[in-house]
């Protein structure tokens, strides 16, 4: 076939995939939110020259009441650096749709959907069914001082949060919530130096002696490095060795275990402990200079 007929189809179908997404988009669009008004208006009633945006910023308004705050990831950092200087006791944890999925065993979700949109989870260290797990992750965040929960209201998320904490009898009001992400934030506004210069650190995760190597070249002291974390199997062993060092504050990277692990270190250990996720990842490779 002539090349230029060959370029001129591929543009063409190019062409006709691209419509098609702009079209599924704008159907997803209407179907999520003029559709929705249409259904609740009264027969014969509309709302012109009012748009989707604009009803749902006055339903929000009419909702305040019902509105939670989160603990800005400031207020966070003040907290764990009051803990840091009093020497007392402070766990942030944080759900994401691991743990979430983790905590939704045969209450909101069964074990064989689980597995299906969970299929990375024993990356992040949990094979279900795992009731034991489950039980440990809920005693976690009923006895950490700060929870991060997923902002985003999608499919395995925020939802998923708020059906789990009804399911197991968690009153998210007595929990001092903040944003999952929230360790980034904290980074962005400047607290890792603030949390770790002057104290002696303890890093736990599989990138614990990298990450060492990172921080020890802007002169933070390392307590230990805990390394690997082979799952929620081996919190065991890992408890049993982070008992034997002494430390100000803990740096745990180790997937659905960092929960567990840091609400332990604080709750027993009296130490302040930061579920600190990927952000090691991202201090190792560069991308988060330290700061």
């Amino acid at each position: 076939m002539n090349k230029g007929l060959v370029e001129a189809s591929n543009e063409t179908s190019n062409d006709m995939l691209n419509k098609q997404l702009n079209q599924s988009f704008q159907d997803g669009k209407h179907e999520g939110g003029d559709a929705i008004v249409d259904r609740c208006l009264p027969d014969y009633q509309i709302l012109p020259e009012i748009t989707v945006e604009q009803i749902i910023h006055a339903g929000i308004e009419q909702l305040q009441p019902k509105i939670v705050h989160l603990l800005t990831p400031e207020a966070l950092g003040d907290r764990i650096v009051a803990a840091l200087n009093s020497h007392s006791p402070f766990a942030l944890v944080r759900l994401g749709d691991g743990e979430l999925l983790t905590l939704a065993q045969e209450t909101i979700m069964s074990i064989e959907q689980i597995r299906e949109e969970g299929s990375f989870l024993p990356y992040a260290g949990v094979n279900v069914p795992d009731l034991a797990v489950k039980g440990e992750l809920v005693k976690a965040i009923r006895g950490a001082s700060v929870v991060g929960i997923p902002k985003l209201r999608v499919r395995n998320f925020q939802p998923l949060a708020f059906s789990v904490f009804k399911a197991e009898n968690i009153d998210y009001r007595g929990l001092t919530l903040t944003d999952s992400l929230v360790n980034y934030y904290l980074y962005h506004a400047g607290y890792l130096s603030r949390i770790t210069q002057g104290r002696r650190v303890l890093l736990v995760g599989n990138l614990a002696k990298q990450l060492a190597e990172v921080l020890r070249s802007h002169n933070v002291v390392i307590a230990g490095e805990v390394a690997p974390v082979n799952g929620v199997p081996d919190i065991p062993r890992i408890k049993s060795i982070v008992a034997q060092h002494d430390f100000d504050i803990a740096l745990v990277s180790a997937g659905i275990s960092a929960v567990i692990l840091s609400e332990w270190i604080a709750s027993v250990m009296g130490k302040v402990a930061i579920d600190f996720g990927h952000l090691a990842d991202a201090i190792v490779k560069g991308e988060a200079p330290y700061r």
